[in-house]
């Protein structure tokens, strides 16, 4: 079902993800928004988010979003509510309810939900029932890591994921290259999730005129983000876990006639931030900023960056093809760790387990990286946005070819 408005065909996509930690889920689906948008303008999109955080971020045109009641997952991995005083299933009912009315209003062409199948704890079920059997096509869209191979085949068994993979998705996109990481083989995937399998490639534009969205024209972002010397770079994430990597990275040595950059993030405790920020200012040659929707000018002149290995930040740093040295979070879920291991296995990062982050270990890195030739890297898929606004016109194309033909009967 393509819609049309004034005789202009339009495509409706909605994009859901659940958003209890950081910014990385919305990040990502705005990423594919701005690619769905750039490929057809003739586009609407439907952000469908827990986090509120969104509506400040950069979106592209033709885009809106809806806000669901915020949830907070604990470092055990399980979730309350953030800020209603309502148990968590009631909290979880309204958040299902808005989803499903939304799509029942928008009736999207393509609903792509964002690596939780069902959502959390089953909310999206009315959603995915109600779209069954209608022309919406739905596609689950998965990070190239989810978490150790053990603790995900345990967590599908438990969640009934591949059940509802097989009752109510029609497609499965992985933003990542078997080459570097294969999915199915590492998850023992069975078939009724192979044979829906598309794997799209890392999602990192690294076309050299790249700009993506901003959030407002003029004022603080257009002031200098970026120093004018050589400079070495710190990405934490949305900083929430990233302040041990933020403190060794303030306090350690900086390579000769180098700068340095910190990006803590919006989740760092406003604590954490004034204690770097008091830190930066005893070192002329240090900058700390907070949030920024720039991150990718910083990446793009960085000499060297250390970072926690979210799946965004590396796909920035492979991108830019920036020397980076992973730091990844082990806690509560392996993800940063398979992902940073499997990319220094082909040779595109550098790891450093967090027990044994230092500032010593990190200044010595850094200056052994900044003077050597940059290495030769071998092959990896960094086309995934181009790939997957490939596979939804195609989707896209047959439900509509699919919809005049029983129309027309």
């Amino acid at each position: 079902m393509l819609h049309a408005e004034l005789g202009v065909p339009r495509r409706r996509i909605a994009l859901y993800s659940h958003d209890t930690q950081g910014l990385g889920h919305v990040r990502r689906n705005i990423s594919i928004a701005s690619a769905l948008v750039e490929s057809d303008p003739a586009t609407d999109v439907l952000l469908l988010t827990g986090a509120p955080e969104a509506a400040a971020l950069p979106l592209p045109a033709n885009t809106e979003i809806v806000t669901l009641p915020t949830l907070h997952k604990d470092v055990t991995g399980s979730y309350r509510p953030k800020t209603l005083g309502l148990p968590l299933t009631e909290v979880l009912g309204v958040r299902g309810q808005i989803v499903a009315a939304a799509l029942d209003a928008f009736a999207p062409d393509l609903f792509v939900v964002d690596k939780a199948v069902r959502g959390v704890h089953g909310e999206l079920d009315l959603a995915l029932r109600a779209l069954r059997g209608t022309s919406t096509t739905v596609v689950l869209g998965l990070r190239d890591v989810l978490d150790s191979p053990a603790a995900t085949v345990q967590e599908w068994e438990a969640t009934g994921t591949t059940a509802a993979i097989q009752d109510y998705y029609d497609e499965v996109w992985v933003y990542g290259d078997p080459q570097v990481f294969d999915a199915a083989a590492a998850y023992d995937w069975p078939w009724a999730v192979r044979r829906k399998l598309v794997y799209t490639g890392y999602l990192a534009d690294h076309r050299p005129d790249y700009r993506p969205p901003r959030s407002r024209p003029g004022g603080v972002e257009d002031q200098p983000l970026v120093p004018t010397g050589p400079y070495v770079l710190c990405l934490v994430g949305g900083g929430q876990d990233g302040a041990a990597l933020a403190e060794a990275f303030v306090a350690s040595p900086l390579p000769a006639g180098h700068h340095g950059v910190l990006v803590t993030g919006p989740y760092m405790s406003q604590q954490r931030r004034r204690s770097l920020a008091e830190t930066a200012s005893t070192r002329p040659e240090l900058v700390v900023h907070g949030f920024t929707d720039r991150t990718h000018e910083l990446v793009a002149g960085a000499r060297a960056a250390v970072t926690m290995g979210g799946y965004n930040s590396v796909c920035e740093l492979l991108a830019a093809r920036c020397p980076a040295l992973v730091v990844p979070r082990t806690v509560p879920r392996l993800e940063q760790a398979v992902r940073a291991a499997a990319l220094a296995q082909v040779g595109w990062v550098d790891t450093l387990h967090p027990d044994d982050l230092s500032p010593a270990r990190i200044g010595t890195w850094l200056s052994r990286t900044v003077t050597r030739p940059r290495r030769m890297l071998g092959q990896i898929d960094l086309d995934g946005l181009v790939h997957l606004r490939q596979r939804a016109e195609a989707l896209l194309t047959d439900h509509h070819v699919e919809a005049e033909h029983h129309a027309a009967v």
